[in-house]
């Protein structure tokens, strides 16, 4: 497929993959000078964090790039006529659909984590812990945890492995690196329950696997995580607007 898509473009497969999320791209958008490419959700929210920087060469953006990225449309096009590989399964899947694709695929469910419940599982209850979000149902096979901060103002967690707690998200991450790499076990991921987007609902296969995937910063650092995902847009548009270039 490689060889045939080289033939027909000058793209590569890789050129799919966001440098940022490392997933196939989502509404791909282009810096002008460097003509690097990225989801857009992902660009602006390194706008935020780097001001004026791509992400990827920490080359020159212009300050109408970083309110509206320009899309990468030619892309978008190739992204519906080509396939690649599912990198867990191999299946050959059109590029656009391939996000779709991971919500059926079980062996990158298993790899990365699933958004969905799964049937007949049972996950203890002597972990449950109230949510403080406003959820008028929860599954009785779901954990939801309680939110704790540290004395320096992190949110402290809960291992689902271990049941040890009061790990940050980068302690969190040591712990689970160190005591259980090797420890498939499927669980709702405590970071991302308490995110203001969380879904208790969510279960992850491998818990080891998806927060060295997902948990390597945290979120706060880059999103006000009081507002919602449309009011963060707008605040980013407005603050690139006030940005010297």
């Amino acid at each position: 497929m490689s060889e045939e898509l080289s033939a027909a473009t000058s793209y590569t497969e890789d050129d799919f993959y966001c440098p940022v999320c490392q997933e196939v791209l989502k509404t791909p958008v282009r810096t002008a000078a460097c003509q690097h490419v990225f989801c857009r959700k992902c660009f602006l929210t390194a706008m935020r964090e780097s001001g004026i920087h791509c992400p990827l060469c920490r080359g020159s953006v212009t300050r109408r790039e970083r309110a509206c990225p320009e899309r990468a449309l030619d892309l978008e096009n190739i992204m519906r006529k080509f396939s690649g590989s599912c990198r867990c399964c191999s299946k050959k899947i059109k590029f656009y659909r391939m996000r779709h694709h991971y919500k059926s695929c079980k062996k990158y469910q298993d790899e990365y984590g699933v958004s969905s419940v799964i049937p007949n599982f049972k996950i203890s209850q002597d972990s449950v812990r109230s949510s403080n979000r406003s959820e008028t149902s929860t599954s009785d096979n779901t954990e939801t945890y309680q939110e704790n901060t540290s004395s320096s103002g992190h949110p402290t967690f809960k291992c689902p492995l271990c049941q040890e707690s009061n790990f940050t998200r980068q302690r969190l991450l040591d712990h689970c690196n160190s005591n259980h790499l090797f420890q498939i076990v499927p669980v709702t991921c405590p970071i991302c329950v308490s995110l203001p987007w969380g879904d208790p609902s969510q279960i992850t296969r491998n818990f080891v696997s998806h927060l060295n995937q997902r948990h390597q910063f945290d979120y706060g650092e880059f999103v006000n995580l009081q507002l919602d995902e449309e009011t963060q847009y707008q605040t980013a548009v407005e603050e690139s607007f006030q940005v010297n270039i």
